[in-house]
């Protein structure tokens, strides 16, 4: 066992740090095992604060400047500024209740977002030194919330799209992400176009019979990435880790695989 985290690493540019983390390099146990910080999935207080330390040794970012949102599936992008780090815990942790997307021009401190097959994307502003941390599960991505955080970084630090990078992290693909009826119609109805974005193949449950219907599959990754096409990003500003969470439980959480008793990946980076 790793007494450091394993990380997967990405190049959004030489003054920042982008990563999610891997199932590898902590003390967590069962379906929690062996990375996870977030406290809201059911793990260990004790393993998740040993993580966490872990996980701040090797950024050289103090605990105290950790960022991790409370996660609801929606679309609020929260600005954390210096003063942030100033609030009584209390204050602080109320900021972060009811958010999927952080972001900051803020340096030395560590901004993310827990995801266990839901779709993880940081943008990266080298021109005005900012980035966002986005959590676009399904329903946050037919909410459009990655065109929020670009929106908001815009506002509020004069972001050029154009000129911005984004990186979409280990998520559930295509061939893994089945649906019902239900929700496919959810994303025609939101103006998503379904003869890109979703397929249909035979069920994945092991029952199958000759007349079983086919299921709808949608594509995640290409959802958002479109979405960061439609904001004014250029195509080859955008890297698609290509990483599917279920077909890798073994080392990315996977709520299909694992159940939602399970721990998360937090995709994440540092302005240095």
């Amino acid at each position: 066992m790793s007494s450091t985290p394993v990380l997967l690493f990405y190049d959004l540019g030489k003054r920042i740090t982008a990563f999610s983390t891997t199932r590898h390099g902590g003390v967590s146990q069962g379906n929690y095992g062996e990375f996870n910080i977030n406290k809201y999935c059911g793990d260990s207080p004790e393993a998740i604060r040993e993580n966490r330390r872990r996980l701040c040794d090797t950024l050289c970012v103090e605990p105290s400047r950790l960022v991790l949102p409370h996660q609801v599936h929606g679309k609020v992008v929260r600005t954390i500024t210096e003063d942030f780090f100033l609030l009584p815990e209390a204050e602080r942790l109320e900021m972060l209740e009811g958010v999927d997307a952080v972001m900051t021009n803020v340096t030395n401190a560590c901004l993310g977002v827990s995801t266990a097959d839901c779709i993880p994307i940081i943008i990266y502003d080298a021109e005005h030194h900012a980035a966002c941390a986005v959590h676009a599960g399904w329903r946050g991505t037919v909410q459009h919330i990655v065109r929020g955080g670009v929106e908001a970084m815009t506002a509020a630090y004069g972001s050029n799209p154009q000129k911005l990078c984004a990186v979409i992290g280990p998520g559930i693909s295509l061939e893994s992400f089945e649906v019902g009826d239900e929700v496919y119609e959810v994303f025609a109805d939101a103006g998503f176009d379904m003869q890109r974005m979703a397929r249909r193949f035979p069920p994945l449950t092991t029952q199958r019979s000759p007349v079983t219907k086919q299921k709808y599959h949608i594509d995640l990754w290409e959802c958002n990435r479109q979405q960061l096409l439609d904001c004014g990003l250029s195509a080859e500003h955008i890297q698609v880790a290509g990483i599917c969470t279920f077909q890798h439980c073994d080392d990315f959480f996977s709520a299909r695989r694992l159940g939602i008793s399970s721990g998360r990946i937090f995709t994440a980076f540092v302005l240095k």
